[in-house]
């Protein structure tokens, strides 16, 4: 494992010389030919373990792969070989579509953080299902999660259709599935985080789950994927209404609106979502927020802002059950994840 993390410190300006989107396609591209030959893929090792149970699954330690990396479900086994105790592939919608125009991807070094509109680009439901299909992660006892999104051309007020599209596709290859309702580069997409919005799409969520329980013989978890952007009212709207239509977890949070901590700094005026660092006190905030309205209830996944095993242990600290990675990624490389695996051990 030393090698490869070895390695990415030496490819990183390499990659840093290019267009961040550029440079994201070009890693995964990598990693994934180094899975697919056995030389390479034996070069990795297990990290140490640390199970968790989490939604009533059991889960090899407590730091995943965060939805956005793998937009299309195309490199499943080439990242679980990394060390994450789970993988969550996404966002998928419906139909495919190319996302916003380009460049929609960028770096602030200087903050450890990207800015990024991509906007749910994908090649669509029927052609992720059959990439999940094709891998080896659960059989390999692997979890794995499955974010579903809308696309941007359905308006807002039929948005339950596509989440019910995605729901019923993506069921029988999922461990758990995340409804994603906060990405801030889908127009509209975050209003479905209000009162009356939620229970209009929760509540029929919840009933064709049910009805898709009975058709597969199991219940899959389904979680809710949040916004940093909230007040304490928002934050306790949700929590009020989660537990309402039988949601099994939260992901605190998605990218946040808010440009502080970034000020100044090259492309901090781009429009779109803020990850890294000046993520994490926001995702702290919320958590924490979350944890005191709902108790033990609900399983939290906590993400956003962490490049350091310490800042995993303050995600937990705050109330989350276990932590998902996606920015400190690109800038600390696999080294991360076994430094907040054994953070948390």
């Amino acid at each position: 494992m030393s090698f490869l993390f070895n390695s990415y410190a030496l490819v990183r300006p390499a990659l840093f010389s290019l267009d961040a989107e550029t440079a994201h396609e070009l890693t995964l591209r990598s990693l994934q030919k180094s899975y697919d030959c056995r030389l390479t893929r034996g070069l990795l090792h297990d990290q140490p373990g640390q199970p968790v149970r989490l939604m009533g699954l059991d889960v090899r330690n407590p730091v995943g792969l965060a939805a956005g990396l793998d937009k299309n479900g195309a490199h499943i086994d080439a990242l679980g070989n990394l060390g994450f105790g789970f993988i969550e592939v996404g966002t998928v919608t419906p139909k495919p579509q190319p996302g916003n125009p380009k460049p929609r991807m960028y770096r602030l070094p200087r903050a450890q953080a990207l800015i990024n509109r991509l906007g749910f680009n994908n090649r669509g439901l029927a052609t992720f299902i059959e990439n999940v299909k094709g891998s080896q992660w659960r059989a390999q006892g692997g979890i794995l999660g499955l974010n579903i999104g809308k696309n941007a051309n359905t308006p807002i007020a039929h948005a339950v259709d596509d989440y019910l599209l995605g729901l019923e596709g993506v069921y029988p290859h999922a461990d758990y599935v995340t409804v994603n309702i906060s990405s801030p580069n889908t127009r509209d997409l975050r209003s479905l985080q209000g009162q009356d919005e939620l229970a209009g799409l929760l509540g029929p969520l919840q009933e064709k789950r049910k009805a898709l329980a009975d058709q597969h013989g199991r219940l899959v978890p389904l979680v809710v994927k949040i916004a940093p952007d909230l007040s304490t009212e928002q934050i306790d709207v949700i929590a009020d209404a989660l537990p309402r239509y039988e949601i099994d977890g939260v992901i605190a949070t998605n990218t946040t609106l808010s440009r502080d901590g970034v000020q100044g700094l090259p492309h901090a005026h781009e429009a779109g979502g803020l990850s890294g660092p000046p993520v994490h006190a926001l995702s702290l905030a919320v958590i924490a927020r979350l944890r005191q309205q709902l108790g033990n209830s609900l399983a939290i996944i906590g993400v956003g802002g962490i490049t350091t095993g310490q800042q995993a242990q303050e995600k937990i600290a705050a109330g989350a059950d276990v932590v998902q990675l996606y920015t400190g990624l690109i800038y600390r490389g696999p080294a991360l994840i076994d430094e907040c695996v054994r953070a948390l051990s």
